[in-house]
């Protein structure tokens, strides 16, 4: 083996196939050096970190011995995938991940050929997977097809759906088990790579076909004795005995670090001829930079950072951010109500959870990656009188959707859902934008939906859900610092379906749900440099809505606006059918919904990306002189 070159080598590769002309030797100072580049890239731009380095040479090796693109490689979540991204023709742009018109956090179809599935969420690399390796099949191919699922997947029950279809179909299929919190694999050293390196053997796959074969020839039941003590046997050096169970060959665990042990094992795999086999491979998360190893959760995400010390940028605003709120709010609520529980689906600290875990560790459950358990099992703890709060983001909520309709809407069970990153939620894009929970909760009978408008409102309403107790409500707040108002003491529940005028006017209303209130203020200080009196109104409850509030608005008012931070089909829906219901728009009104556009909008600013969707203070204004069908432009030249 050749010693490997001082010379750096990461400015050689543009492409795989440029790695692929290294000699093995070499693949060590090329891994030290992809390391060290996401280190400092992710210093710059911020971004999930400790992931991506505790993939560091699973990566080098996978694209290494494997011919992407053309074996499509498909990384679960997308979390991991910063070292992907350098090595597959984007390191010129790595540090614009998550920026404006830059590279996305996650794996991207759009982005490059090396992406051939898009992921935010997880779980879904062995369906999607084992798509490609079917419609391979299909098509008369031989190509490899993988996927890479972390530990924390598995938690989700979508991975063993998959896992039991790929066994029953055995289609050639190689999914990587990245166990990074080494919550599966027993000790990992020298004797399990070489156990690992003669399973995944072509000599022991050749005798245990044929032993397969010559058990095959026996009496059925001494056919199925030979299979388990195959099986078993192997189950009980290796630990893979749930896997096989489930269909697949399992070969590992193996050091996820140690390319020695990886490249041997991952070649013997490709060139296996067999139906589903997993690799068992245990990295760590933060591996190589030492403020990672130390505290894998604090990087799990990160902002920008110094690489010397590690320490993180701190945020400017002086204001708390909602999942704070949220979860001091609970904990208070919590003291004088011993039934009240909270949970979430492997995002604790994503939805304030975890501060209310430091509380009350006996009254809080993370049921993982799982968010359809985490509702039926809310809604269970409901029908014995507990108040559940189940905390998940609503773009994950809408995998539990089904859950949310049978075993809470139609029960009419008290679920107290909160749901975090409502809007647009900026660097993470569209996957994680919370755009549809008010349409497709609001068309569900009995609800209560609140939006709020900021930091202290949502104290009120944290009281307001624990006060239901005869059906389901949600809560939904976004991303981020609040707007830095004063903070209540405690919360007060407020009355259910009622809303608030926060300015009066007699010209123009403005209603808006949810945390572009701030931004409509804006606007009516504008609109009225234009001598353009204002109202400005918070529904605070999308259902059951203020048909009163709304009624008086469009009677007193020439046009009337609402504003949300949505999609089509929620909260201006709902006003539209209560004026037409009411026979307002008979009268001349001049009535607008403001929603976000029927587009996914890419990552940016949450100030940019709610500009681009038309949804800021100056695009309320312009909407306003649309309705009164006039210019806003000739208007600000002729009073100037």
């Amino acid at each position: 083996m050749s010693q490997p070159s001082k010379t750096p080598l990461l400015d050689l590769i543009r492409t795989p196939d440029d790695l692929r002309k290294l000699e093995v030797g070499q693949l060590r100072q090329l891994a030290d050096e992809l390391r060290t580049e996401t280190i400092d890239a992710v210093s710059v731009t911020g971004g999930h970190l400790g992931a991506g380095l505790g993939v560091i040479e699973l990566t080098v090796a996978l694209h290494y011995v494997f011919d992407t693109p053309r074996d499509p490689l498909v990384w679960d979540v997308g979390h991991q995938a910063y070292p992907h991204k350098i090595l597959t023709g984007r390191r010129d742009r790595i540090r614009t991940l998550r920026m404006g018109d830059g590279l996305s956090g996650f794996t991207k179809r759009a982005e490059s050929e090396y992406d051939p599935f898009g992921a935010a969420h997880s779980s879904t690399s062995i369906s999607s997977a084992l798509g490609m390796a079917v419609a391979r099949d299909l098509a008369g191919g031989n190509n490899n097809c993988i996927a890479v699922i972390g530990d924390g997947a598995l938690s989700a029950g979508m991975a063993y759906e998959a896992m039991n279809n790929a066994g029953a179909m055995d289609s050639r299929l190689i999914v990587i088990l990245n166990d990074n919190d080494m919550s599966i694999a027993p000790p990992v050293g020298a004797m399990s790579a070489y156990l690992s390196r003669l399973l995944s053997g072509k000599t022991y796959l050749k005798l245990r076909d044929i032993g397969l074969q010559v058990a095959e020839k026996l009496p059925k039941f001494m056919e199925q004795r030979a299979r388990r003590v195959e099986e078993y046997a192997r189950g009980f050096l290796t630990g893979g005995t749930l896997f096989e169970e489930l269909g697949f060959y399992y070969v590992g665990p193996i050091d996820g670090h140690n390319l020695d042990h990886l490249i041997p094992v991952l070649r013997n795999v490709r060139d296996a001829q067999k139906g589903p086999i997993m690799v068992h491979v245990v990295t760590q998360k933060g591996k190589g930079y030492a403020p990672a190893e130390a505290s894998a959760d604090k990087y799990h995400g990160v902002v920008k950072f110094d690489v010397i010390t590690g320490v993180q940028a701190k945020a400017k605003s002086n204001a708390p951010a909602y999942q704070k709120v949220f979860g001091e709010s609970l904990i208070k609520e919590a003291q004088k109500d011993e039934k009240i529980i909270g949970i979430t689906a492997a995002m604790p600290s994503g939805t304030g959870i975890d501060l209310f875990a430091k509380a009350f560790p006996k009254r809080t459950f993370d049921v993982g990656i799982a968010e359809q358990h985490a509702v039926t099992f809310a809604a269970g703890l409901a029908t014995q009188g507990f108040k559940p709060f189940c905390a998940i983001y609503s773009t994950f909520l809408q995998r539990a959707y089904d859950q949310v309709v049978h075993d809470v809407a139609i029960q009419s069970l008290p679920v107290r859902f909160a749901m975090d990153r409502a809007g647009l939620v900026g660097a993470d894009g569209p996957t994680h934008a919370g755009s549809f929970d008010v349409a497709y909760l609001g068309c569900l009978p009995n609800f209560v939906i609140m939006a709020a408008a900021d930091e202290a409102d949502m104290v009120h309403m944290v009281a307001t859900q624990v006060a239901i107790n005869d059906r389901p409500s949600a809560l939904r707040y976004p991303r981020g610092e609040g707007v830095g108002v004063e903070m209540p003491t405690e919360g007060k529940p407020l009355e259910i379906g009622k809303g608030r005028i926060i300015r009066e006017g007699s010209k123009i209303a403005l209603l808006s749900l949810g945390t572009r209130l701030s931004e409509a203020l804006k606007a009516a200080e504008e609109l009225a440099s234009f001598g353009l009196s204002t109202t400005v109104a918070d529904a605070r409850f999308a259902k059951p809505l203020d048909t009163d509030l709304v009624l008086r608005l469009a009677n007193e008012h020439e046009v009337l606006i609402t504003i949300e931070e949505g999609s089509i089909g929620g909260f201006g829906s709902y006003v539209l059918q209560a004026l037409a219901e009411h026979g307002a728009l008979d009268r001349g009104l001049k009535v607008r919904a403001m929603v976000l556009p029927d587009i996914f909008i890419d990552h940016d600013s949450p100030a940019a990306m709610y500009a681009r969707a038309g949804l800021d203070a100056k695009s309320i204004v312009k909407k306003v002189f649309e309705a009164l069908g006039k210019d806003v432009k000739a208007e600000t030249f002729r009073l100037a």
